[in-house]
This record gives C-alpha cells, sequence and structure tokens, in this order.
C-alpha cells in the first residue's frame, strides 16, 4: 500500500480541517484498499464528510457513512470507500466523529423575512422554564433599553411551558419594568402593556378600541394594559406596529443574526410566509441587499401577502405584472401569492374564542383573486384553521378551476386544523397539498378546553392526511406565535405533546421520526416547486446539511426539542459551527443596536432550544473555510428580475 492513499498523501488535512490527527488514520484505513487515488480525475470533490450517520432522506439508501460535495452540490453519497476515492489535490476531509448528519432543515411556512426585521428587538421566552425566569429577563431587558424603545416579548411561548402554570400579571409587567415601555403578546389572543407603554401610546380613556378587539379599562375608564382579540388580532398587531423600529445598518445585523439563529437550528431553507405589515416591496428591501452583499445564509422563498383590505385584487394584479414564480435564485426566489390572499377569508384561529363567522363577501372576493392567480400560473397558499372555512375556500376553487383548470399549479392549504376527511379528498382531488405547523403544542389547552379532547385528537389529523397521498410539509409558524425552533416542532410530530407536556394525539396520529423529518426535509421542496433539488442528500442535490448535536432518531422524545446543529452547510459552504466543530466556523457577527436582546444572550437564543449543547452562534463570513472564496460568500448572480419589484 502506497504512500499516496495509507497516508493521504501530500495533501494531509490539516488539524483544522480533519479536527484531530488520529481520526486520519481511521479514514485512511477506509480507503486501504481502493488503490491509488486519481488526483486529476474531472469528478473530484470540494469536501468529503465521512465517519457520519448520514441520514439521506433518500429511500434507496436511508443511512450512509460519508458523502463529497462539489460545486455546492453533493457529489457522491454512500460508504466511505467509494466516497473517498472522489478525493483530488483540493479536497477537504472533515470527521463528523460519528455524529447524526441530516439534510438541511427546510420550515415550510416561516415569517422569516418579517422576524429578521425585528428579531434584534425580541426578548424571547421560547423554553424558559418558570415565569420567575421570564420576569427576571424582562426586567434585566428594560435596564439596558434605552428610549424611546420598547422591551417587546413576542410569541414563541405558552403559560404552559412555565412552572408557575400561568400568564404573567399586570401588576408583574409594570414591577418589572415602571419606566421603559413593555409589550408582551400571547398568541393571538392579547397582549399585555404596561402603563409607560400606554403613556407612550398616548392612550387615554377615550381612545376607542377598533372592531374586533378590545381595550380593557379600568374602574375609571382608563385603559388597563390587557388588549384582547374579540375576535380578532389586528389591534394586537396594530400596536405592536406603532413601537420604535430598527433602521439601516441595524436593520441588516438584525436579519442576519435571524439567519445565523435558524443556521443554529439547522435550518437552511424557508418559505416565507408574508405576514401582516409586511409590505411588497418595500419590506423585502433587506434581504434583497443581503443577497446583493452574498451574506443571505438561509434559502428564502417569498409568498406575496396583500396587505390592503379591498384592495387584494390591485395588488395581486400588480405583482403579477412586475415579477413571476421561480424568479430569483437557488437562495432568494418568489414563490406565489399568501398566506394572505383575501382579507374576508381570514379564519385566524383563536381558540378562547368562538369560531369566527366569516363574511357573505368571501366567495365573490375569493373568486376573483384565485381566477387571476390561475390565468397567470401562480403558486398559492392560504391561511386556513377551521373545516367550515375549509369548505368554502374549497367551493370556490373547485369553481374557478372548472374555468380555469389548475392543472399540476402548486396550492395548499397551511394550518388546517379541523379538516375533515371530506376535504382533504377534496383537496388531493385538485391537486394541493397542506403545510402543517406545531400551532397546536401551544394551543393544545385552549383547543381541549373548548372543543374536548376527542375532537384535539385529530387538530390537524396529520395521518389521515398522509394516508390520502397528500403532499405534506411541516413549518413553525414562527415567530409570533410558535417558536421558530424546529425542533421543538419535530418533538410535537413524534410525541403528539404540547410544550406544557399534554398529550394530544394518539400513537394513530403521530408520525415516526424518520417521517417527521422527512415533512421538514424532502417533503418540503413541493411547496416551492423545487422538487427534486433539494432536501435529501443525494448525488445533484443542493449541499445543505446539519451535523447535529445529539442522535435524533435515539435521544428521549422530551430531549427532542434540545437539539441544535454543531455544523451547518448551505451549498457545502459552513454557515454555522459550535462545540468541537466550531474552529471552522465563521467568526463573531456583534450584535447591533448593542443594547439588543440577543446581544445579551451573546447571539444564540439559549433559551430556544432548552437542554442543547453547542458553542455561541458565531458568523463572520470573510475567513477561508474549507478551500471557499476569499470572500467567504456563495456565488450566485442577482435576482433576475426588475429590482425595483423587490
Amino acid at each position: 500500500m502506497g504512500a499516496d492513499h495509507g497516508g493521504l498523501g501530500a495533501a494531509e488535512p490539516t488539524r483544522r480541517e480533519f479536527l484531530g490527527g488520529g481520526l486520519a488514520l481511521g479514514i485512511a484505513s477506509a480507503i486501504g484498499g481502493c488503490g491509488m487515488l486519481d488526483r486529476n480525475r474531472k469528478d473530484s470533490a470540494d469536501l468529503i464528510l465521512a465517519n457520519g450517520r448520514i441520514a439521506t432522506l433518500d429511500p434507496r439508501r436511508p443511512f450512509v457513512r460519508a458523502l463529497a460535495v462539489r460545486e455546492g452540490r453533493f457529489l457522491a453519497v454512500g460508504e466511505e470507500e467509494a466516497v473517498l476515492a472522489h478525493r483530488g489535490p483540493g479536497t477537504r476531509l472533515l470527521d463528523a466523529r460519528g455524529k447524526t448528519v441530516v439534510p438541511g432543515l427546510n420550515d415550510s411556512h416561516l415569517h422569516v423575512v418579517r422576524g429578521g426585521l425585528h428579531y434584534n428587538l425580541e426578548l424571547r421566552w421560547d423554553g424558559i422554564p418558570s415565569l420567575a425566569d421570564a420576569l427576571r429577563r424582562l426586567e434585566e431587558q428594560a435596564a439596558r433599553t434605552p428610549a424611546p424603545q420598547w422591551v417587546r416579548v413576542v410569541g414563541g411561548w405558552s403559560e404552559f411551558q412555565f412552572a408557575e402554570r400561568r400568564m404573567p400579571t399586570l401588576e408583574e409587567i409594570e414591577a418589572a419594568s415602571p419606566d421603559v415601555p413593555v409589550f408582551v403578546l400571547h398568541l393571538y389572543d392579547r397582549a399585555l402593556l404596561n402603563r409607560a407603554a400606554l403613556r407612550a401610546l398616548g392612550w387615554t380613556k377615550d381612545t376607542p378600541a377598533p372592531p374586533g378587539g378590545v381595550i380593557e379599562r379600568d374602574g375609571k375608564g382608563e385603559p388597563s394594559g390587557l388588549l384582547l382579540a374579540k375576535p380578532n388580532a389586528f389591534l394586537l398587531y396594530k400596536t405592536l406596529s406603532a413601537a420604535p423600529t430598527l433602521a439601516g445598518e441595524d436593520r441588516i445585523n438584525s436579519a442576519r443574526q435571524f439567519q445565523r439563529e435558524l443556521n443554529r437550528l439547522g435550518l437552511t431553507s424557508a418559505i416565507d410566509a408574508g405576514g401582516g405589515f409586511q409590505n411588497y416591496p418595500e419590506d423585502y428591501a433587506v434581504v434583497e441587499e443581503l443577497h446583493r452583499r452574498g451574506e443571505l445564509t438561509l434559502r428564502i422563498a417569498i409568498n406575496l401577502f396583500t396587505q390592503r383590505p379591498g384592495g387584494e385584487l390591485d395588488d395581486f394584479s400588480r405583482w403579477t405584472g412586475r415579477t413571476a414564480p421561480g424568479r430569483g435564485d437557488d437562495l432568494y426566489r418568489v414563490n406565489g401569492a399568501g398566506e394572505m390572499l383575501v382579507y374576508s377569508a381570514a379564519d385566524f384561529e383563536h381558540f378562547l374564542e368562538p369560531r369566527p363567522d366569516l363574511s357573505a363577501s368571501l366567495e365573490g372576493e375569493l373568486e376573483a383573486v384565485v381566477r387571476h392567480l390561475a390565468r397567470h400560473r401562480w403558486p398559492f397558499r392560504l391561511h386556513a384553521t377551521y373545516d367550515e372555512s375549509i369548505s368554502r375556500f374549497l367551493g370556490v376553487f373547485e369553481k374557478v378551476d372548472r374555468e380555469v383548470p389548475f392543472d399540476g399549479l402548486h396550492w395548499f392549504f397551511d394550518h388546517a386544523e379541523t379538516i375533515s376527511p371530506r376535504n382533504i379528498d377534496r383537496v388531493r382531488a385538485l391537486g394541493g397539498g397542506i403545510a402543517i405547523q406545531h400551532r397546536m403544542a401551544y394551543q393544545g389547552e385552549h383547543f381541549v378546553a373548548r372543543y374536548g379532547a376527542e375532537a384535539a385528537a385529530a387538530a390537524p389529523p396529520i395521518a389521515g392526511m398522509l394516508r390520502a397521498g397528500l403532499p405534506v410539509a411541516a413549518g413553525t409558524d414562527g415567530t409570533r406565535v410558535a417558536s421558530y425552533n424546529p425542533w421543538v416542532a419535530l418533538q410535537w410530530l413524534v410525541s403528539g405533546r404540547t410544550v406544557g407536556g399534554l398529550a394530544l394525539y394518539p400513537e394513530s396520529n403521530r408520525l415516526d421520526r424518520m417521517e417527521a423529518l422527512r415533512l421538514y426535509t424532502s417533503a418540503a421542496p413541493w411547496f416551492s416547486s423545487e422538487e427534486g433539488k433539494k432536501g435529501a442528500i443525494a448525488p445533484g442535490q443542493l449541499a445543505d446539511l446539519a451535523v447535529l448535536s445529539a442522535d435524533y432518531f435515539s435521544v428521549p422524545e422530551r430531549e427532542i426539542r434540545g437539539i441544535e446543529s454543531v455544523l451547518t452547510l448551505l451549498a457545502g459552504r459552513i454557515v454555522h459551527a459550535a462545540a468541537e466543530f466550531a474552529p471552522l466556523g465563521p467568526g463573531p457577527l456583534p450584535v447591533s443596536p448593542g443594547w439588543s436582546p440577543v446581544a445579551a444572550a451573546g447571539g444564540a437564543r439559549r433559551g430556544a432550544s432548552p437542554g442543547a449543547a453547542g458553542g455561541p452562534l458565531h458568523g463572520r463570513a470573510e475567513r477561508r473555510v474549507l478551500g471557499e472564496r476569499d470572500s467567504g460568500r456563495e456565488p450566485g448572480p442577482a435576482l433576475a428580475c426588475d429590482c425595483g419589484a423587490f
């Protein structure tokens, strides 16, 4: 056996590249019988990752030991001897140290653009185990926050996660921050404001609440600080939008920090679902700028969300004339329309209130928009919680389909907690899909209180959707209701329990771990019309992956939500590295402004994944890692479209 392969030859990896000289011998022995390596072959790899338990999501080969990457795509996948045959003079070798490796996770419903604009402003209570700890963090952040900024706790938590099993009181919020304005959002049902926030808003006993919301009053008629959605959340979000925002480079930094946080959790792709008070194209300028700079670390496909009640058709008519689905590249692209198509179809869930009756104008308004989208071959998605609403929506879709056939057009419902078997069949007949999210992990107790445990056992009927052969993908609906943490969602899919521990689903409506992971990987690209391009570790697919801090397939169910990525690759480029892989990662990305809750947390949101191992979030893209270009940026053209549309 010659030195060229027995000792890994002249391109012996450095300690940084291989993370331990003793490990080189193990991989060297794996190729001991493969003969001389051809260093001039045209299919040599840029990177090889070996000694891993690699879940490919390819049913022909579910687990392998090694993979090779060339020019941002997987070149070879299999056992070490075969994969290492692709080693050339410039190949970098990485030892996975026996860890579990999965395809990069893909959230099919994440408000990633809006979340990025506000991430550096938000104090997250995701995963915090006690209300006392949450209030302590609130008090500490209030002491750091300068005027006129607010402390805002916006989504990702439930009172049932706390040891105290209750909400904070207005008095506790006031005691934690008597002088700095505070806004605490709870799901879609209420917000708590301290007196400083009420003063900043200028509210008095004469301030009216908009239709669908309630400003609770004290004995003198003055606002108490409790806002209620009865039945819709417009008052909550309108109030939140009145708080000061970030500008300039602080907004850029916020979006980058949020993407790095998602990378820490193993996410490499997301389908953005738009959102209220997120205007197109103005509020997409930050993501567009990051794309121009080459600083995106997450693949984003955007859906356009109308913001104008009564002007929805005008919005979509304008957008279909300016851009088109698929416009962009593999990092940033247009996906389609929704999740809001018309405001009369908004059946936002609020399980503390009765199901809302939707407007009689729904059918006519929705039909006009869907017909326009179908004629222009625009994929679309629609927020749909209740079966009663879904029945009406499907009646519109079926009518349009008879006149303008969908004929393979990708469309889907989001959420669908109470969809019936009959309506599942109607979705299938129209070629649609369903994107599910772990909202019930945060609201399951409220659902049971109103509708009963039997109804909750199939809310949503995940197993029934899969048996019917529908395209189904998973997501979080982060950041304002549920946490953006995909591992909380995966734990919910596998265990059937809320974050408070309530058992919702029988075994028949729970998924095994591989099937749950599939909904976050190989099933998700259908929802962005990118089938076969990503979602599996297979030759030719985009080289996105995550090396996990713990073995997802064997840890106790209660520990799934604590998993993180210790090494995340996007197109073969390291975008996050922690723990023993930390030396390979990009350097720290300073947080701005310096008083941000993210800066106080050291970058990573540790509360978002309790019990997880790993180091702080890293993030400088300028270092050379694994033979990348000096810029550390993924090469690629700007969006191939009129930039005025973005």
